[in-house]
């Protein structure tokens, strides 16, 4: 790992609360396992209404945007609990993380527009992380996309 995927990877940690129990990107892994990969979560968001927002994460147009209260009715309390309890937080301080980043996640696992790969393995979520935050960050110091 290279020393801004390190910084990258650091930043992340700090925004879930500085002492996360789980690696972020096993934490996003995992909640896709728990959902049955990229198309089992997109179908946890048609139940929930939200298919269009999901989808406009995996066509290549601009993400929809995403509350807190609706994360947490596509992806499910018993899901958000189990998620808040890996990262050692509140659920009140994940929904607001995961509604900022979980589209950008989305979008980037999906380039061509559609799901490519179901089940993306723990290395490209990490390389999703990382240009996520980076780009993140880039904005929260005046960085330009």
């Amino acid at each position: 790992m290279g020393l801004f995927d390190s910084l990258a990877k650091n930043a992340l940690g700090s925004m879930l609360g500085g002492s996360a129990k789980m690696d972020p990107a096993a934490m996003l892994s995992g909640l896709l396992n728990e959902a049955g990969g990229l198309s089992g979560m997109m179908s946890q968001f048609e139940k929930a209404g939200l298919g269009a927002t999901f989808s406009s994460w995996v066509g290549t147009g601009t993400n929809e945007p995403i509350s807190a209260d609706q994360m947490q009715a596509a992806v499910g309390s018993e899901n958000l609990q189990a998620l808040a309890g890996k990262v050692g937080m509140q659920v009140h301080t994940v929904l607001p993380l995961l509604a900022q980043f979980l589209p950008q996640v989305i979008d980037k696992l999906t380039p061509q527009g559609h799901i490519h790969e179901n089940n993306p393995t723990g290395g490209q979520i990490q390389s999703v992380l990382t240009s996520v935050i980076s780009s993140g960050l880039g904005g929260l110091f005046g960085g330009g996309r």
